[in-house]
């Protein structure tokens, strides 16, 4: 076998030959995590920023290495077959781009990026923990199950726009002469819109008059059926997946019978 194809399915979650460094990436990404999480901790961060400038060269080290050999392998895949359209695909998939994320802060500066913009792109670094994705059997399986099911997804998400939208027109039709500050405008009024159809209801906003009360309970109530959707969704979504991974005897990895790799 092609030492470009060993690389490949070295890195390829499920192979048991990469066990260990499938462990070792999972680690640092937590690593990371807590790091970005104890470094908004001034008192922390101060006395221990060799430690987490520590934390982070290594991890764009390795994260960088682990990148620059994805795309050297991932030629492999038949999906990315093609040297350079196929490689292209791969740094456009969604994998590939929160590859690119997790290591693009730290090479920013030497672009010439103002470094007041790379203070702040620094918090992309959150995205390493999207990186788990690739390791996790869960998140595979909900990531596949959001795409099958984004017709329905984004059905509903446009309902509740137009209700969002309706909500909002009809609270400030009815409330803006007797609160004006409140419900100065449309889009000011949809941030009412958005907390009563969450149910969170922070009470910054709410109506006095009768109309617009009768308005609020009325979206208040069908906010809690049009946000238990996306959740059924889902549910079934997952529901049939594990069926059909359960019909088809899906677990471990399928190998080749000749050769004993993952196909």
């Amino acid at each position: 076998m092609h030492i470009r194809e060993h690389v490949y399915y070295f890195l390829e979650p499920g192979d048991d030959k990469g066990r260990s460094v499938d462990v070792a990436i999972i680690v640092l990404i937590f690593l990371n995590i807590v790091a970005l999480i104890l470094e908004t901790v001034e008192s922390i961060y101060s006395a221990h920023q060799a430690t987490f400038a520590l934390i982070e060269n290594v991890s764009i080290a390795v994260f960088s290495v682990e990148y620059i050999l994805r795309i050297w392998s991932c030629t492999t895949n038949p999906r990315y077959a093609h040297p350079v359209s196929g490689r292209l695909r791969f740094l456009v998939s969604p994998l590939g781009i929160i590859d690119l994320l997790a290591i693009l802060p730290f090479f920013l500066p030497f672009f010439g990026v103002d470094l007041r913009f790379v203070r702040t792109v620094r918090l992309l670094r959150i995205f390493r923990i999207v990186k788990l994705a690739r390791y996790s059997r869960a998140l595979r399986l909900l990531g596949h199950v959001v795409h099958q099911r984004k017709e329905e997804l984004l059905s509903i998400f446009f309902v509740l726009l137009t209700l969002l939208i309706i909500s909002s027109s009809l609270m400030f039709f009815a409330e803006h002469s007797v609160q004006p500050e409140v419900f100065s405008s449309i889009p000011t009024t949809m941030w009412w819109g958005i907390v009563t159809l969450t149910t969170v209801g922070y009470g910054d906003a709410y109506p006095i008059t009768p109309l617009g009360q009768t308005i609020g309970a009325i979206i208040a109530v069908l906010g809690i059926g049009m946000f238990a959707l996306p959740a059924g969704i889902l549910g079934a979504g997952f529901t049939d997946e594990l069926q059909k991974m359960r019909q088809s005897g899906e677990g471990e990895p399928t190998r080749c019978h000749h050769c004993g790799e993952l196909l």
